[in-house]
């Protein structure tokens, strides 16, 4: 297949620029060429952007002529601006999106075309919340939602015939939750402001969300000081519950971690707590909540026995690895061969 189409100018990104001729329309080759099937571009969506706003790449091949019957013929296009991605496809830029949709809308069946030509796989449309006026065009075109945050949607086309090989959003959402124990055996412990009615009066661990590029041990200390104002040390995770369609049909990993508390006074946030405080180890564990309930006893029955030294749990270890030459986190733990009940570091 060749196109061509009118030329405008100036352009950024235009190093791939062979030669430039002017052509009043589309076309489209196929086989030998002995003929050509044109449509015409909309002149009135070109003229319509400044010239300094469109922000495509130009780029030209030739044609040579069959068995030099014909001359040689120059043909050009736009294409976005973009990368191309280790696996063989393509990453739109998204700063350097048309604003017209008119435009977007050409130029991207454009760009499909020549990506098409050279064999690429997936693309990756990042679209920000100031151009969402481009999301209907993209569906139009065939992309399909991927995933969004608050300023941007992120979209996919896959080009190959067959199943699209590109990876799914993210599956899970990771929660922490702290277990912090003080030297008189009392437990941290709040009451949440916003719960459901069953769990109204319960006085439970500190809980929270890990954010994006935060690690688990870090997200736990965090957590315990926003809501708390209680300042901890991480010692260990010891447990961790998976649990299927929990939001938005997600499944949600939470991690259990033991912290040491480096301070006592208590400061709460009066936005997610109602109520905060220190409370007696036996008292806690009491509850009609907790021992009505297999995962929140079994999980208590837990971390008491790691507080008598008969069960460890994972403690973080920063390690590289060669595949990706990154600094990453692993947990496990270190059992003294000596001793069958787990020396470590005491509370």
């Amino acid at each position: 297949m060749c196109v061509s189409k009118s030329s405008f100018g100036p352009f950024l990104y235009s190093s791939h620029i062979v030669s430039q001729k002017v052509f009043p329309q589309l076309c489209s080759c196929k086989g030998n060429f002995p003929k050509a099937s044109c449509i015409g571009t909309s002149d009135s969506a070109m003229s319509s952007v400044p010239k300094d706003k469109l922000m495509v790449d130009t780029y030209s091949f030739r044609m040579n002529g069959i068995n030099g019957s014909t001359p040689n013929v120059y043909f050009s296009k736009r294409v976005l601006d973009h990368l191309d991605d280790e696996y063989g496809g393509v990453v739109i830029n998204p700063e350097n999106l048309p604003s017209n949709p008119s435009f977007f809308a050409s130029v991207l069946r454009l760009s499909l075309s020549r990506w098409m030509l050279e064999g690429k796989k997936g693309v990756w449309l990042k679209l920000p919340l100031e151009k969402s006026e481009l999301v209907p065009v993209a569906v139009k075109e065939g992309f399909r939602y991927h995933h969004a945050e608050r300023g941007y949607v992120m979209m996919t086309y896959w080009i190959p015939e067959g199943p699209c090989m590109l990876p799914d959003n993210a599956s899970h959402q990771v929660g922490v939750g702290g277990f912090v124990i003080n030297e008189n055996n009392e437990v941290l412990v709040v009451q949440e402001k916003h719960t459901t009615p069953a769990f109204t009066g319960l006085w439970k661990l500190p809980t929270g969300f890990i954010q994006e590029s935060e690690e688990i041990f870090t997200g736990a200390v965090r957590e315990v000081k926003e809501e708390t104002g209680i300042d901890t040390e991480f010692l260990e995770v010891v447990a961790f519950r998976h649990a299927q369609n929990v939001a938005f049909q997600k499944s949600d990993l939470f991690f259990v971690c033991m912290l040491r508390p480096l301070s006592n006074q208590i400061v709460i946030d009066d936005i997610e707590v109602q109520a905060c405080k220190w409370m007696p180890l036996d008292e806690f564990i009491e509850q009609p909540l907790i021992q009505g309930d297999n995962m929140f006893k079994k999980i208590i029955d837990i971390c008491i026995a790691r507080i008598g030294k008969q069960y460890c749990g994972l403690s973080v270890h920063p390690l590289v690895s060669k595949f990706d030459g990154k600094l990453s986190s692993l947990y496990y733990n270190i059992v003294d061969a000596q001793d069958s009940n787990c020396q470590v570091t005491s509370l």
